[in-house]
C-alpha cells in the first residue's frame, strides 16, 4: 500500500462577506507520537481500510469500448469540498451554465471536510462493489487516499480523453501528466493552490523574498507557523536547501533541528491551523507561513496590506483533483462535465470566485474581458507568472506507511511540545 499523510478534519468556515474554500490542506490529526495520536496505519485499521483487498473492478471498465457503450443520463451526482464553487443568489452559475449547454442536472454536494472522513465514509460502498451515490468526487494530491483511490484500490474509472477537448486544449501543463497520476488516467485538477509566505510588508519594514525571513530575530514573537508537519517539514527543508521531494530521512533531521532553533529563539508567536490568517490581519503577525486563496479573500475583504510571496526557494504546490468512483450510475454525465471546467468561461466563473489557483490559463481573459474583474486576473496568486510557476515545489511522496509515521514522529513534536 502507498500512503502519504494521514490527516486532521479541515474546518470549513465562513468569513466575512464571501464563501470560500477554507484550509484545502489535510492537518495531521491521526499522525505521529503524542498522546491520543495515531500513526498512519493504526488509523487506516481504525477505519476499515488497512488490509482490505478488494476485489478488481472488470477488465473493460473505463477502456475505450466501455466508454462507447456509455449512455447520458441527464443526471450528475458531484461530491466536492465546502465553499469551493462560485456562487450568486444562492445558485452557481457555473453548474447552471453547464445544464443549459448539456441538459445534465447537476446535485452539488459539499460533503467533503476531509479525505480520510470521506474515505471511510465511501469505502464500506466500495469494499461491497456498489455505488456510492457519487459520480465525482474531489480528492487532494499527496494525501495517501487519493493513491489509495487511484492505484491501490483502483476505485476510480480510467478517463477516455478522447471525450476530454476542453482539458486537452487548455489545461495549464503542470498539471498534465502528474507525478500522482501519470498521462491523467484517473483525475483531472479541480483547482491548485500553494503554501507559500504571507507577510505585511508596513510591519515587517521590508518586502520578503525568502523562506530565511521566516527564521529572521528581527520578527522576533511575530512569526507564524504552521502545525501541519507536512508544511512544517517542508518549509524546513526548504530553508536548508533541500527539495522535500527528493529529500531523506537525515535531511528530515537537519530540517528538524533548524526548526527547534527558529523556536528556541522565540522567533515563532505560535504553530497555526487555519487561524494563523486572522492574526496577519490584525497584525500579531507581521509574517507567516500561508495559503494562497486565504490572503486572496483578506485582500478582498480589505486587508490590502497583506502580501504573499513565493520565496526564492520555493513554495509547496497542492491540487485537488476531480475522479469518477468506480460503479458510478452516470460516469458520461461525470466526464462531460470534468470536461466542462476546462471551457475558459466556465472555468472563469469558478476562479473570479474562489481565488484560488485555476487549472485553465485561458480562464485570465474571460475574467479581464467579460467578468471585468482586473483585480483577479491581474492577481498572480490566481494566474501564476512563469518565473512564479518555476519556484512551485512537490511535497514529499511517501513509500510506505512507516515513512509517514517517521516524518511525523519527526516534525510533530517541534509544532507540539
Amino acid at each position: 500500500m502507498n500512503a502519504h499523510d494521514p490527516t486532521q478534519v479541515d474546518p470549513v468556515w465562513l468569513r466575512g462577506m464571501t464563501r470560500r474554500r477554507i484550509s484545502r490542506r489535510d492537518l495531521f490529526k491521526y499522525a505521529g507520537t503524542g498522546a491520543g495520536a495515531l500513526g498512519l496505519a493504526a488509523f487506516l485499521e481504525a477505519c476499515g481500510v488497512s488490509g482490505t483487498q478488494p476485489a478488481a473492478p472488470p477488465s473493460e471498465v473505463g477502456t475505450p469500448a466501455w466508454w462507447a457503450k456509455q449512455k447520458q443520463a441527464g443526471e450528475l451526482n458531484f461530491a466536492n469540498w465546502g465553499y469551493y464553487i462560485d456562487v450568486k443568489k444562492g445558485r452557481h452559475p457555473s453548474i447552471d451554465r453547464f445544464t443549459q449547454q448539456t441538459g445534465i442536472s447537476v446535485k452539488y454536494q459539499e460533503v467533503i471536510n476531509d479525505n480520510y472522513e470521506f474515505l471511510s465514509i465511501i469505502r464500506p460502498t466500495l469494499q461491497a462493489g456498489q455505488d456510492t451515490g457519487y459520480d465525482a468526487m474531489v480528492l487532494t494530491t499527496n494525501s495517501p487516499v487519493l493513491d489509495l483511490v487511484i492505484h491501490s484500490f483502483k476505485w476510480a474509472i480510467p478517463l477516455d480523453h478522447s471525450l476530454t477537448p476542453n482539458f486537452n486544449a487548455n489545461a495549464d501543463s503542470a498539471i498534465k501528466n502528474p507525478p500522482w497520476d501519470p498521462g491523467n488516467k484517473y483525475t483531472m485538477a479541480w483547482q491548485t493552490g500553494l503554501t507559500a509566505i504571507g507577510y505585511n510588508p508596513k510591519l515587517t519594514g521590508r518586502e520578503i523574498t525568502s523562506v530565511k525571513d521566516l527564521f529572521d530575530p528581527k520578527f522576533a514573537g511575530h512569526v507564524g507557523m504552521m502545525d501541519d508537519p507536512q508544511e512544517l517539514g517542508s518549509v524546513g527543508l526548504l530553508a536548508i536547501g533541500v527539495d522535500p521531494a527528493g529529500s531523506t530521512p537525515d535531511d528530515w533531521h537537519q530540517a528538524a533541528d533548524f526548526l527547534k532553533k527558529q523556536k528556541d529563539a522565540g522567533i515563532v508567536r505560535s504553530y497555526y491551523g487555519q487561524p494563523y490568517i486572522n492574526h496577519l490581519e490584525n497584525g500579531d503577525l507581521w509574517i507567516s507561513q500561508a495559503w494562497s486563496g486565504d490572503v486572496v479573500q483578506s485582500q478582498k475583504s480589505g486587508y490590502t496590506d497583506l502580501k504573499m510571496v513565493v520565496p526564492d526557494e520555493g513554495g509547496m504546490q497542492w491540487t485537488d483533483n476531480m475522479m469518477i468512483p468506480i460503479h458510478a450510475q452516470h460516469p458520461l454525465d461525470a466526464i462531460k462535465y470534468m470536461d466542462y471546467v476546462y471551457d475558459p468561461y466556465a472555468a472563469a466563473l469558478i476562479a473570479d470566485f474562489i481565488t484560488y489557483v485555476t487549472p485553465v490559463p485561458a480562464a485570465r481573459d474571460v475574467i479581464m474581458n467579460q467578468l471585468h474583474d482586473a483585480v483577479a486576473a491581474n492577481n498572480p496568486l490566481i494566474f501564476p507568472t512563469p518565473e512564479m510557476k518555476a519556484r512551485f515545489k512537490q511535497y514529499y511522496k511517501f513509500k510506505d506507511n512507516a515513512e509517514a509515521d517517521e516524518w511525523n514522529s519527526i516534525f510533530n513534536p517541534i509544532a507540539q511540545g
